[in-house]
């Protein structure tokens, strides 16, 4: 059994409210596993987990495999537990909550891998823009640290895509993600942000707690609002007539300027929003469309066209809201380079099926862990003298908090249980760890 004492107290705390999840031996298992991720510096498979642990010669491999494969839990319930964990940490009470939703390639090789096939894949470098793996519809809770100038994503579901099922639609899997979450965290309002693939006719049972932000596409058929009842017998209508293309909304409509905050800059854009029906997405329930300017002096044209449900909100809203689904992006490049998630060779079903959303959730706890215990505003001075090519850097980085975390585990996993003087060879041990993190 792994020793309380090698896991540090304000980890431990956070990991407490994932016991009902779990049985009471694999809670120790995922305790010791998630230690393991989060510490490790080679590679992330479960063997890597167990050594990062410090457990390879006192634990049978067999342990960490048999989580993954064959113990009772539940990811779905472990990113519920998340997602309540992010949001009383995070996210002031009663205030909205802030969801991005994308999808991304998880490379495998291996006939035998479940659910592994050929899926789009935007960062392929060959023109196919294609790859072999499991494909993976991540949702994640945007929240602003006060030690950051940029929105971060904290992923707390992931779905898998299974061709040839229900499960092929990503749509389908988000808005089921979505319900779960809304389910999760009853009495918040849940503002969704996605790019135009996640627009489909699944959105319509969305829950009224829910709204849905994403780019509207360039043949969207837009209506007038419903008009009122004429009191005559017969099947009311649903909608009005049909609207213009977008260019013909452009051409026709006033835009005003509007100051907007995004990636890191304040502008002014020229926005204007007209009020409409979706009708072959969202139904009867009336959107805001957006259309975006980017510069004046360009009259009839537009740069970017948003849709959403949250029609009280205003433009400038809406604007800031969707670009911070770049943070989205960056989670997911921070958990493939960064926390190595993926890198598990599992090939049976629930293996495949838990090892992603547990890689997941070691990240968005590593960001929680310091967002919460682990910042220090010397952190980026440090950094800086380690690194002083590195001159203008003001705030720390995921790869920051995560080799703090790191260390303070390798401190707590070597520090002493007696009062003696520490022996050489424990002083090389630590020393030597500390080093292996540092390359």
């Amino acid at each position: 059994m792994l020793p309380d004492v090698t896991i540090p107290v304000s980890l431990a705390v956070l990991l407490e409210g994932f016991r009902p999840c779990f049985t009471a031996p694999t809670f120790q298992t995922f305790r010791a596993l998630v230690a393991g991720m989060l510490s490790a510096t080679g590679r992330r498979t479960v063997c890597g987990m167990l050594v990062g642990a410090g457990l390879s010669r006192l634990w049978p491999h067999d342990r960490a495999h048999r989580f993954f494969a064959a113990a009772r839990w539940d990811p779905a319930q472990l990113g519920a537990v998340l997602a309540r964990l992010v949001v009383r940490l995070l996210i002031v009470d009663g205030a909205p909550v802030l969801v991005a939703v994308d999808d991304t390639l998880f490379h495998r090789a291996g006939k035998k891998v479940w659910a592994a096939g050929w899926f789009h894949d935007g960062s392929a470098r060959d023109a196919r823009q294609v790859g072999f793996g499991n494909n993976w519809v991540i949702v994640g809770i945007v929240v602003t640290l006060p030690m950051l100038d940029r929105p971060v994503c904290l992923p707390v579901l992931a779905r898998l895509v299974r061709k040839d099922t229900t499960s092929a639609s990503r749509l389908w899997l988000a808005a089921r993600a979505v319900e779960q979450l809304a389910t999760a965290l009853p009495g918040r309002r849940l503002h969704v942000v996605a790019d135009a693939a996640y627009a489909g006719d699944e959105l319509r049972t969305l829950p009224a707690q829910v709204t849905w932000t994403t780019r509207l596409r360039k043949d969207a058929a837009l209506f007038a609002p419903a008009p009122p009842r004429t009191g005559k017998r017969g099947r009311p209508r649903l909608k009005g007539d049909r609207l213009g293309s977008l260019a013909q909304l452009a051409t026709g409509a006033v835009f005003t300027p509007t100051t907007v905050t995004r990636y890191g800059q304040t502008t002014i854009v020229q926005a204007t929003a007209p009020r409409c029906l979706w009708y072959g997405v969202f139904g009867a329930r009336p959107v805001t469309v957006i259309l975006i300017r980017e510069q004046t002096g360009r009259a009839g044209t537009y740069d970017l066209a948003l849709v959403t449900t949250d029609t009280l909100a205003r433009p400038a809203q809406i604007i800031e809201r969707y670009a911070a689904r770049w943070s989205m992006e960056v989670a997911v490049e921070d958990a493939k380079q960064i926390f190595r998630v993926g890198q598990a060779h599992n090939r049976v079903a629930r293996a495949v099926e838990r090892t992603v959303p547990f890689g997941l959730a070691c990240q968005t706890l590593a960001t929680c862990w310091y967002a919460t215990t682990g910042h220090h505003p010397d952190d980026v001075t440090d950094r800086r003298d380690r690194t002083p090519w590195y001159t203008t850097k003001t705030h720390p980085s995921t790869a920051d908090m995560a080799a703090k975390l790191r260390r303070v585990l390798i401190t707590t996993k070597y520090q002493l249980t007696h009062p003696e003087q520490p022996t050489p060879a424990e002083i090389h041990t630590l020393r030597l760890a500390w080093e292996t993190d540092a390359a």
